[in-house]
């Protein structure tokens, strides 16, 4: 059993011996009068039991050997057009400039556009590639020489048309701030391969940050060791992790040993699981200290590696961070996470989508062919998709598409899911998706059944609930699996 998975279990242990304690002191309860105390303790007594984290590992609840160890989530935050890239629509090119039909509108509600804008018809070319022949834009010809190793989702539906609650539903199952994220779920129920390293690693490249901001990546209620861990492409890994000028090793040795002894007896005291994440902070950013560097430093790659991806030591960027996602999950971490932001074309489509892709195809690509080259992509899942899609209808003059929730394009690659496939349909105006349709809530159900999962048995209870990652819904999608 991993050491997380030993830590959570203690703490939960330790938080039923002092729930009486903790909620005589939390709660200012005078502890004078005993007949107060006595009624206090009567109502204790038949009180559930404060929340305790249930790990299907341990407890082999809902848990079976999956077929993927890891996972690397390239997320496009600001939603990339489908309908450019993986949907390819002849009837949206031939009814360009027209009105789309009155049927097709009924109902539905727009972000920002009217939605009887005028049909805006594909902007690149698309061709077959690979012996399965997955049609793909000539944006994307590093991607196109990987057809065969993808899973291409072209019926993605999600309930969200605005960035920030639609990110956040796309990264934790719910529009609201403040749930674990998919990869907080994964390292909760897998634990981490290294006591070196965070068991979740994020990147934020592109133009900005995410409109969803940390929540992307937060653990919500989950303990605290579950969030993940923000790192740079370039100069220190980890802001704030290297000694400042005048500490040397011993000082911060004794320093580090005292905190911890202070954070122990404060523990033992409480029982607070938030303690015993501080507690393994410190020590994590110690041995951080000296792997972390090591791990970042591209330099070690051979030349030709470097050259696959586009990568340049010492850069922020994405490139790099593809890279580095290799790196870290060679090390044991088990979820990275790359935040491209940059996706949110409005306006300006054609060359802002084109500069995008320039940015991003070659490492992506690269990133499937060389844990492929590896023997790593067969346990490990690569996810590349943003928020939502966009609309068949222009925006902004002649040259732009407005969010659209109803129907976009996702791929997957490795941890079995089934290569060169293409799953799913939308209408023949990519609008809605009509055929094996697939809602955030069944990919992260998939996803987790991939880890080894049953998604309906991962759960956390807090507050008084049960919560899971898919909500009460979801359903694995099996023809997407081998």
């Amino acid at each position: 059993m991993k050491r997380i998975t030993q830590l959570e279990h203690a703490l939960a242990e330790q938080r039923r011996a002092v729930s009486r304690r903790w909620f005589f002191k939390d709660c200012g309860v005078a502890l004078g009068s005993i007949a107060l105390h006595s009624l206090l303790a009567d109502q204790l007594a038949a009180a559930p039991p404060p929340p305790v984290a249930v790990n299907p590992l341990a407890s082999k609840k809902g848990h079976f050997a999956g077929k993927a160890k890891r996972v690397i989530y390239l997320f496009m935050a600001g939603a990339p057009s489908h309908l450019e890239l993986f949907d390819h629509k002849p009837q949206l090119a031939k009814f360009d400039g027209t009105l789309p039909p009155a049927e097709l509108l009924k109902g539905y509600r727009a972000a920002f556009i009217n939605p009887s804008s005028k049909l805006l018809g594909p902007r690149f070319k698309f061709a077959q590639h690979g012996r399965c022949g997955m049609e793909l834009s000539e944006l994307v010809p590093h991607l196109a020489g990987v057809a065969d190793d993808l899973t291409l989702i072209r019926s993605m539906q999600t309930d969200a048309f605005n960035h920030a609650p639609g990110q956040i539903m796309m990264n934790t199952g719910s529009q609201q701030f403040g749930r674990p994220s998919f990869g907080a779920w994964t390292t909760y129920g897998l634990g981490c391969e290294t006591q070196d390293l965070p068991a979740y690693v994020v990147f934020s490249t592109g133009g900005k940050g995410t409109s969803g901001g940390a929540s992307n990546w937060g653990c919500g209620f989950l303990p605290t060791v579950h969030n993940g861990t923000l790192f740079r492409t370039g100069g220190e890994p980890v802001l704030y992790l290297s000694n400042p000028r005048g500490v040397d090793d011993a000082m911060q040795k004794d320093t580090l040993e005292t905190i911890n002894r202070l954070n122990a007896k404060r523990l033992g005291a409480m029982g607070d699981p938030e303690i015993a994440a501080r507690i393994s902070a410190y020590e994590m950013a110690y041995r951080m200290q000296h792997v972390a560097p090591e791990v970042m430093d591209l330099s070690k790659e051979p030349e030709s590696v470097r050259a696959l991806y586009g990568a340049e030591p010492g850069k922020p960027t994405y490139a790099n961070a593809c890279l580095l996602a290799r790196r870290l999950i060679e090390k044991g971490v088990r979820f990275v996470q790359i935040f491209h932001e940059s996706w949110d074309q409005h306006g300006n489509l054609k060359a802002d989508l084109k500069r995008n892709c320039e940015v991003t195809d070659r490492a992506s690509a690269a990133l499937v062919k060389d844990l492929k080259q590896r023997g790593l992509l067969e346990d490990t899942i690569v996810i590349w998709g943003g928020e939502f899609g966009r609309t068949p209808m222009v925006q902004g003059g002649d040259d732009g598409r407005d969010h659209h929730p109803n129907g976009f394009s996702y791929w997957v690659a490795g941890g079995g899911f089934k290569p060169g496939l293409t799953w799913g349909e939308t209408d023949e105006l990519g609008f809605n998706a009509v055929r094996d349709k697939v809602h955030v809530h069944d990919f992260h159900a998939t996803l987790l059944h991939q880890l080894g999962f049953d998604h309906e048995k991962l759960i956390y209870r807090f507050n008084g609930r049960d919560y899971r990652l898919t909500d009460v819904f979801g359903e694995v999608v099996k023809g997407l699996l081998v």
